[in-house]
């Protein structure tokens, strides 16, 4: 049997998909794309593109059968994260590395950041209709800032924000070379990006590309090493990570662009010995990028900064670099 909804002016404006996965918190977004595709979900009796932009007074027809939909998110075991913010229309949260931003289409049961953001809701509200949705997505093994919507209004704000540049966003990122760059001074790298033919997710410069912009300046110094603030004027996929590396200063751990899967001390310390019978133990094992700050306006029109400390292994690692590799001029 069909089920008719009808958008209001609240729900104008915002993505098929993206209103969709609000209707069904416990579908994949994967799923209700393919169910739009299908034509089992039709926009005033016409089939539709998955971002459409839908409109006020429009009438959607749904035929879904969700028999055939995967597991949801939530179906997965949650995994502990940590929320630097929350208000009545947002969530902002800290992820973990090795968590995905979504599940993983070849490996759902592992947990999602999106999947652990919604069963964090559910526990602490589990009236409530609509589930706090990711509005952008860090790398799987990056860390830091993630900002939620936890409604219709406020998730087409902060698309719009994101989608205009009104978001305002900082990364810390350890990289291979001295970068010579003077303390405060500020370098914009304006590269192109574009897919890597069929190699993955990779990107590569490609001046027929889409625009793309990251500002850069030097945080901290290290002998053969340097701590870089990034700030991406746009949102590409590995916007920050291939920048680095075409201009010479690739991550120092960056198994796609960079040379390393791990970075151990006996990497940077002289005559290193290590201990007989026990294998030595990776300082930091994934990228060597967190995303430390955000900021944007609220709806209310307030600016909202929320900063994410240093995990761990990144912390260890800087303080063996100081400690075995301090910088001199």
């Amino acid at each position: 049997m069909s089920e008719y909804v009808t958008i209001d002016f609240e729900q104008s404006g915002i993505e098929l998909d993206e209103y969709l996965s609000l209707m069904f918190p416990g579908l994949s977004k994967g799923f209700l794309r393919r169910e739009v595709s299908s034509g089992n979900i039709l926009v005033d009796g016409e089939p539709a593109l998955p971002s459409r932009r839908l409109k006020e007074g429009e009438t959607l027809i749904l035929n879904l059968d969700e028999t055939d939909a995967p597991a949801s998110p939530m179906d997965a075991k949650p995994v502990e994260i940590n929320v630097l913010f929350e208000s009545d229309e947002l969530l902002v949260v800290d992820k973990p590395a090795g968590l995905a931003s979504e599940p993983e289409r070849w490996a759902p049961e592992k947990g999602s950041l999106a999947g652990s953001v919604q069963w964090l809701a559910a526990k602490a509200a589990p009236e409530k209709v609509y589930r706090p949705r990711l509005v952008h997505r860090l790398d799987k093994d990056t860390t830091g800032v993630v900002v939620c919507a936890k409604d219709i209004e406020s998730e087409r704000h902060l698309r719009g924000l994101f989608e205009h540049g009104g978001v305002q966003k900082e990364y810390l990122a350890l990289v291979e070379g001295e970068h010579p760059l003077d303390d405060g001074e500020e370098e914009l790298i304006d590269l192109k990006l574009g897919p890597d033919g069929k190699r993955g997710s990779r990107q590569r410069v490609d001046h027929k590309g889409k625009e793309s912009q990251t500002r850069v300046r030097v945080e901290r110094r290290f002998r053969g090493y340097t701590l870089m603030r990034c700030m991406p004027v746009t949102g590409r996929t590995h916007q920050i990570r291939v920048h680095l590396a075409e201009t010479g200063f690739p991550l120092v751990v960056d198994p796609l662009y960079g040379r390393r899967e791990a970075f151990s001390l006996s990497d940077f310390k002289p005559n290193y010995k290590r201990k007989p019978g026990r294998p030595e133990r990776a300082l930091i094992g994934r990228l060597t990028l967190h995303a430390e700050r955000i900021q944007f306006p609220t709806i209310q029109g307030e600016t909202l900064t929320v900063e994410s400390p240093l995990p761990a292994d990144f912390l260890r690692v800087l303080k063996q670099l100081a400690k075995v590799r301090p910088y001199s001029r």
